[in-house]
């Protein structure tokens, strides 16, 4: 599936010129980027590595007191017709090293708090199967409602609540899978379903010694989200980071399908 992806941002700045923006489509296994182009305007440059190797963050250090960016990229996204159940669980001793740290609480998504929860509603399911009901049981209890949620927004507050937007779904099936033993991240992506358009997060979970995407929320397929970042929560892999206060004027997000 070929994506295609514009970004328009202008935010007004208070003080710090510094900007981390993580935004890029990540050249990471199941995604192609054919071609992308960042322009920041009145803006140099620097590119760091991202959260767990996992594309790239960009310091923008601006010399106005606007940020203005475009970005456009294509993607060519792999199709993954295999159905979440079909996948095997993995014992936790063959767990690879990298992976330990997405079975443990995070400061959004407090799976420790889950733990009897997950035991009682997911004992009797393995692997993609528990997966996939974890997925469902997200889809079913909770509310898509923009505006219900906040940047300190817990996984406890949102099971409270039973409703939320793509931060708040892809956090609670993080809480639930970690609360099942299976490692699961928070992967921010660019999605041709989401609306209204914006970026959009969903979860990942590690099956069969790779990692799958979830999208509680329903709005778009494993084969046509295009991974940006990952991390433990939305404290992670935020789309703009500034130390000062950042005001928005306009930001657009646009992502595409490409049909023949």
């Amino acid at each position: 599936m070929r994506i295609e992806i514009n970004v328009n941002m202008l935010y007004n700045l208070s003080a710090d010129p510094m900007v981390l923006l993580t935004l890029e489509a990540a050249r990471a296994a199941g995604q192609v980027v054919v071609q992308d182009r960042l322009s920041v305007e009145f803006a140099t440059l620097n590119r760091i590595a991202g959260e767990g190797g996992v594309g790239q963050r960009v310091w923008a250090c601006v010399t106005t007191e606007q940020l203005q960016l475009t970005y456009t990229a294509t993607v060519d996204v792999a199709e993954d017709d295999r159905p979440l159940e079909s996948y095997a669980p993995t014992a936790l001793h063959d767990l690879p090293g990298e992976v330990i740290t997405y079975l443990r609480p995070s400061r959004f998504c407090q799976s420790d708090q889950f733990l009897a929860f997950a035991q009682q509603k997911f004992q009797s399911l393995e692997g993609g199967q528990k997966v996939a009901a974890i997925r469902d049981w997200v889809a079913q209890e909770l509310r898509y409602v923009p505006g219900t949620s906040h940047a300190e927004t817990t996984v406890v507050d949102t099971f409270i609540a039973r409703e939320g937007v793509c931060r708040d779904f892809a956090h609670m099936v993080c809480a639930l899978a970690r609360a099942a033993q299976i490692p699961a991240r928070y992967a921010s992506v660019y999605g041709p379903g989401v609306n209204p358009p914006d970026f959009h997060a969903v979860a990942q979970v590690w099956l069969e010694g790779a990692w799958h995407m979830v999208d509680a929320t329903g709005m778009s397929r494993s084969g046509e989200l295009v991974l940006i970042a990952v991390g433990r929560d939305a404290h992670d892999i935020a789309f703009m980071e500034t130390q000062s206060p950042a005001y928005l004027v306009n930001q657009q997000v646009q992502v595409s399908r490409v049909t023949d």
